[in-house]
């Protein structure tokens, strides 16, 4: 119906409890009144999809019906553990109206930017988010009985979003299969050893990712297995075919050690209780980290800047994009846990050559408390205006570029002379700001596509630190995605080392607790 008629009703509509009113499905709408919808919305921030349209009944049989269709499906998003709509078959008319709003914005909201809000989940969080006006964004499909369309749209459409979905379901069907075929306990399985639980563990491990297809089979009307993970098995040795099944061979081994490492257990290969129980769970275990990656995901704006840096904290990777292409990507350390890089985004505004180092004092009063004069001049620092500054050089901490970043949290991105980090599985080692791999590579690259690369040449070739100017800022997102998909399509499980999807997962349903290990932390005195 359209809205210039379904106006010129409203009076007609009101005085006859509604009892005429068909929506577009050619059902019959809600037998309410005003009144009892009022009553009850109550309080509930729904009600200003009512507001709006006079308290108008906009629910049908035949649209419920498609909400609920709708909703069947929220799987694909990662959101199955969320209920949206409880049981309204024993409600009032008014009720189920009411219920069917409230449900539909809901699931709507959770869509298009996250059921979870970030800002309220972490201490920092300043990274733009989608806005949707979803009140006036459900009239109209209800009004033209495209309600499914209208939720289709509301999710991410690009392919990284596709691929999670696609892992979440598939680790959904491969979690139930699990539940049926779990391992039974025994004693301590170590490498080189024989066991009759070799076979399962094989299945299992092959189903979930871990190994690459040997013998698994799967029974008619059960999850194939995968393709092994890009955090896993990648570079697995092959088995020992003269072993016999019941071998712990090197595969397995390497298959056994992706597994305890994803899950925070002690890599030692050794397959113990709480490494057996992390099999048998392991679905579910990777489940949780997909749902997150969902949802972390929904809380990005669908169109970002088509030129920016994308730093993943949680993988330690920074991507470049330029002109709405992946330019180039490349190692960076970040923040330790206790020091986490925090969740912002802010410009590069310029380059820094041959960057001084200004200390802060939460490093000056800890690290470099008690240090004398000696010390200090070892390596290049002094005291001016009652701060530590270390002077230019390439035993500077901030080595010899920093990209100055705006942002009140004074992170940024620099160059290192701790080389030897980069080549760290586990790259979470720093006071929190950003180390780039080959960072004058990447000045280079930066100064050239902004046409500033005789000024930048000029400044490298000076002893004293000097500024050069961006022509236009360079936006930066500092992310947190531990499972992420790869240039190539893969999903890649890695730790949650910070342990901030905890408090995502508790929302969407899963356990809170991450089984984080002990991580090493830093060894140097750089932001």
């Amino acid at each position: 119906m359209k809205p210039s008629i379904r106006f010129a009703l409203i009076p007609l509509l009101l005085a006859t409890a509604c009892s005429n009113h068909r929506d577009a499905y050619g059902s019959k709408v809600f037998d309410v009144s005003p009144a009892q919808l009022q009553a009850a919305m109550g309080n509930n921030p729904a009600a200003e999809f009512y507001r709006r349209d006079q308290w108008l009944p906009m629910w049908s049989a035949g649209s419920a019906k498609e909400l609920e269709q709708v909703l069947a499906k929220r799987t694909a998003n990662g959101l199955d553990r969320v209920s949206f709509l409880a049981d309204i078959s024993k409600g009032t008319p008014a009720q189920k109206e009411a219920a069917l709003t409230k449900a539909a914005l809901a699931y709507a909201a959770a869509l298009s930017n996250g059921l979870t809000d970030p800002t309220k989940l972490y201490p920092i969080y300043s990274i733009p988010r989608p806005q949707v006006d979803l009140i006036d964004g459900l009239q109209q499909p209800l009004a033209d009985g495209k309600v499914a369309d209208w939720f289709a749209k509301l999710a991410p459409q690009d392919a990284e979003y596709a691929a999670l979905s696609k892992a979440y379901l598939h680790y959904r069907d491969v979690a139930a299969y699990a539940a049926q075929h779990q391992v039974p306990a025994g004693k301590t399985i170590s490498p080189d050893a024989t066991d009759p639980r070799i076979p399962a563990i094989r299945d299992l491990l092959t189903r979930e990712g871990y190994l690459a297809v040997q013998t698994a089979q799967a029974p008619s009307g059960q999850p194939a297995a995968p393709a092994p993970s890009a955090s896993a098995s990648a570079a697995s040795p092959q088995p020992s075919q003269s072993s016999g099944a019941n071998a712990y061979t090197p595969d397995l081994v390497a298959a056994i050690k992706a597994l305890q490492n994803e899950t925070g257990l002690d890599d030692n290969g050794k397959i113990d209780a709480g490494t057996l129980a992390a099999l048998n769970r392991a679905a579910v275990t990777r489940g949780r980290a997909l749902a997150v990656a969902l949802e972390r995901r929904r809380w990005l704006v669908r169109n970002p800047p088509e030129t920016r840096i994308d730093v993943n904290t949680g993988a330690a990777i920074l991507l470049y994009y330029r002109d709405g292409k992946l330019v180039d990507q490349r190692k960076v350390v970040v923040g330790q846990p206790g020091k986490e890089t925090p969740q912002i985004e802010a410009p590069i505004y310029r380059l820094v050559a041959n960057p001084t180092w200004t200390i802060p004092k939460s490093i000056a009063s800890t690290e470099l408390a008690g240090k004398g004069a000696g010390y200090l001049k070892s390596h290049n620092m002094a005291w001016k205006d009652g701060w530590i500054v270390q002077q230019s050089g390439p035993d500077n901490s901030l080595g010899l570029v920093k990209f100055d970043m705006q942002d009140k949290y004074e992170i940024y991105l620099h160059d290192t002379p701790a080389k030897a980090l980069f080549d760290l599985d586990e790259r979470q080692r720093s006071h929190g700001c950003v180390r780039v791999f080959d960072a004058l590579g990447f000045a280079d690259m930066l100064a050239g596509q902004e046409n500033i690369a005789d000024q930048w040449k000029q400044a490298r070739a000076k002893q004293d630190e000097t500024f050069v100017p961006l022509p236009q800022k360079i936006p930066v997102r500092l992310l947190y995605h531990p499972t992420y998909v790869t240039r190539s399509g893969a999903v890649q499980f890695g730790e949650d080392i910070y342990g901030w999807d905890g408090p995502v997962a508790q929302q969407l349903g899963y356990d809170r607790a991450s089984g984080r290990r002990i991580y090493a932390t830093i060894e140097d005195l750089g932001p």
